[in-house]
């Protein structure tokens, strides 16, 4: 089936197509279509949807469902993620799989209702207390919005961990051709989950652990799950990047504008290409390392934030090849044209292997300001 529908309503399409069982959530600006998609379609299609009083409330329904063995997800944007992140952290505690969409807007603080990718450090790299990750996926696309949060629950129970949908405004607001699955996954009893009969009465869910030693040995565990998610999971896109001199490397609406900058660049015969992660955690580092030691001389790393990403790609590089910062913040996004000429204007300019340049590029706007509570 296919049907032209917004990113936002496309990850609950994706989600119940996927197994899930029950949304607890509340709406926020930009992604209160997806709570409001989910109070309709959830119902519709025999599952649970319920509104929560608070974005607090919702991370911890989250947990009690998840832990119940129930399919599980919420979504929200930058401020409800906030409010999130202690449950977050107790659920990747407990090792308990759920799924979490974030249509990023601009902050920090109420910041206002437009795109930015300023999460990415909450995110990626965790985002409460603890050494704990999740797995990030990065959908560039109305059509990745569903098929994301469909493949997310899949990941979600094989390794027991949180799995975000990091998306921005623009993905979540924007409509585009879907073309739905045509089978509907279900998930399958899970033997560690508390069911309230005789089977799962021994199991035990929790994040305490009363003894450095035995909280050591957790961690590790975590640790050692990681280290399989990125041997298992890690995934990109590449477009034009094996014979590239200069690589753009973004993600969400980035990597859209960064995609037509490369085709403008190839037409004037700029060697150009694009690396897209699809997946934030785990990141493709050893790939980026590999076009770093080819033929790219300089790669371009395009967000909406003020450089967030670009230093893993600095680290998957290792300093051999510049790595260049081209940041937009506070719902400001590059034109095709910006980015094109910015390439040029680097690849001009002498190659410093020992001392590669990390450049910054801002583009400073005047908006209107936003009174009231969005």
């Amino acid at each position: 089936m296919r049907q032209l529908i917004k990113g936002n309503e496309a990850v609950i399409y994706g989600a119940l197509l996927g197994g899930a069982t029950h949304f607890f959530g509340y709406p926020i600006t930009p992604a209160s279509e997806i709570a409001h998609a989910a109070a309709s379609l959830f119902p519709e299609a025999g599952r649970h949807f319920l509104q929560a009083e608070s974005e607090v409330s919702a991370i911890n329904m989250i947990y009690g469902a998840a832990g119940s063995g129930a399919r599980v997800m919420t979504a929200s944007s930058g401020p409800g993620i906030s409010l999130m992140a202690e449950g977050i952290s107790y659920i990747a505690g407990a090792e308990l799989p759920c799924v979490i969409v974030n249509v990023q807007r601009a902050g920090p603080g109420l910041g206002n209702i437009f795109p930015e990718q300023g999460d990415y450090n909450a995110v990626v790299k965790g985002g409460g207390h603890g050494p704990y990750r999740n797995v990030v996926l990065a959908p560039d696309s109305v059509q990745e919005m569903c098929d994301f949060t469909s493949r997310a629950f899949d990941i979600a129970d094989r390794y027991r961990t949180t799995v975000f949908v990091l998306s921005d405004a623009y993905i979540g607001q924007m409509m585009e051709p879907v073309s739905l699955p045509e089978t509907v996954q279900h998930g399958q009893r899970k033997p560690w989950a508390l069911y309230a009969d005789h089977d799962s009465r021994r199991n035990l869910i929790t994040s305490i652990y009363m003894s450095p030693a035995a909280q050591a040995g957790h961690n590790w565990q975590l640790q050692e799950k990681y280290d399989r998610i990125r041997s298992e999971i890690t995934d990109w896109e590449e477009i034009q990047a094996e014979d590239a001199e200069f690589l753009f490397v973004g993600f969400g609406i980035s990597a859209r504008v960064s995609l037509t900058a490369v085709q403008l660049l190839r037409k004037r015969g700029v060697r150009a290409g694009l690396l897209r992660p699809k997946t934030l955690f785990p990141f493709p580092a050893a790939r980026l390392a590999q076009l770093a030691a080819g033929g790219v001389r300089k790669i371009g790393v395009v967000e909406l934030n003020e450089g967030q990403m670009a230093e893993d790609v600095e680290l998957a590089v290792r300093c051999s090849i510049p790595v260049l910062r081209y940041n937009w913040m506070g719902g400001e996004v590059p034109t095709t044209t910006e980015l094109a000429e910015l390439a040029i204007e680097e690849l001009k300019r002498p190659d410093s292997p020992q001392e590669p340049v990390t450049s910054r590029n801002h583009r400073h706007g005047h908006g209107d300001m936003l009174y009231g509570k969005v």
